[in-house]
């Protein structure tokens, strides 16, 4: 197995100090928001045998298995992250994989640049994620039943939100939540600016429910994502809690540090919170305009101590470990390729002794041999 070496993305929504803390180093006074486990050519692992790209470029079906490779290609399909959030990110959704292909074909063919701001796809494949909460960790998941929403935002008194309000109550359930985010995203951008100030005060003077918003209005005053984000169900995670977030629903994090997985892709459809290119028609084409609960998942226990985060995704698989002092070695080897990361105490995995914040690959069908006192995190794929 390889020991990698992880870039560390410093997003201005990352937290100054959650992943220095968790590592053990000394804060470097800029923010660090993502620090990336994968194959992702943005950014992939490094290991003493080259990046993590070139040594399955260089053998794909050694590293990955033969039946990875057939199911997904010569690729590792998934990306493993610790994310720390100390600002809300964008409010945003991922499009289904026909709609990622499609779109990536169209701006393909009218010639946008692939780093170009406006583009939407960076590629053909989906981004389905899941999130699993290390500390409290505050998101925004899912539409909120229309009439809760429409409760939240009269509550505010706000007289230019009161349009809203009405269409939430007059209209069905998908016809409301589609009228309303189109409007809010299509005004004009000074009356929003004036209505986001109004409903920020009165946020911040009213806590409570509000107060997620408040927050999200400092970081963001005047963004029309502050009206939008009422929309959503706020959630706030408990460590060892996840959520699943698949095509289509609208979503984004607040506060809190994690660890996140998701199919190897870039695509992101921005619907605020952010300075960056919103495409109005596109995002309403992508999102799926129902409301849901955020539908909280806790890992499901198997007889050998692997703790599952169950999603209907193949592209990837989450399980953690919690080994007590004491514990004999656990034999963690497969036939598909995996990520070990260690996010408490100290494991040994193979010749490799991890403490938080430090991962290994392990190719597939290599032995893997895991020992000590800590929490383990697998990431690996379903053939």
């Amino acid at each position: 197995m390889d020991r990698l070496d992880n870039t560390i993305r410093p997003y201005a929504w990352g937290s100054l100090t959650a992943i220095p803390h968790l590592t053990g180093v000394e804060p470097t006074g800029e923010p660090q928001a993502e620090m990336w486990m994968g194959a992702h050519p943005g950014a992939p692992s490094r290991t003493a045998r080259g990046s993590l790209v070139e040594v399955i470029d260089a053998n794909p079906e050694a590293e990955l298995g033969k039946e990875a490779v057939a199911k997904f290609g010569p690729r590792l399909p998934f990306l493993l992250k610790i994310l720390a959030a100390g600002a809300p990110l964008s409010l945003q959704v991922h499009p289904d994989l026909a709609q990622a292909k499609e779109g990536y074909a169209d701006e393909e063919r009218r010639g946008v640049p692939v780093d170009a701001p406006h583009r939407n796809y960076k590629d053909a494949n989906h981004k389905p994620e899941l999130i699993c909460a290390l500390t409290e960790f505050d998101g925004l998941c899912g539409f909120r039943d229309p009439v809760q929403a429409a409760y939240l935002l009269a509550g505010l008194g706000v007289d230019s939100l009161k349009p809203y309000v009405d269409l939430l109550h007059a209209r069905p359930e998908d016809a409301a939540l589609r009228e309303v985010l189109t409007a809010i995203l299509s005004a004009a951008p000074e009356e929003m600016a004036r209505t986001v100030a109004e409903a920020s005060a009165a946020c911040t003077r009213l806590g409570g429910a509000y107060t997620p918003y408040a927050d999200i209005a400092r970081h963001y005053p005047g963004d029309p994502g502050v009206i939008a984000a009422m929309l959503l169900n706020h959630v706030r995670l408990q460590p060892g809690e996840a959520l699943f977030l698949g095509a289509g629903i609208p979503h984004a994090y607040l506060d809190g540090l994690g660890v996140e997985i998701m199919a190897n892709s870039d695509n992101v459809l921005r619907c605020g919170l952010t300075p960056k290119h919103v495409d109005v028609p596109e995002l309403l084409r992508v999102v799926r305009f129902e409301a849901s609960d955020p539908g909280v998942l806790r890992p499901e226990a198997s007889a050998d101590g692997e703790e599952v985060y169950e999603t209907p995704i193949d592209e990837f698989r989450l399980s953690r470990y919690v080994f007590a002092e004491g514990t004999t070695a656990h034999d963690l080897t497969l036939d598909t390729p995996q990520i070990l990361l260690c996010t408490a105490g100290s494991v040994r995995a193979g010749e490799h002794e991890l403490g938080p914040g430090r991962s290994v690959f392990v190719p597939a069908g290599e032995k893997a041999a895991v020992s000590g006192a800590g929490t383990v995190f697998r990431a690996t794929v379903i053939v």
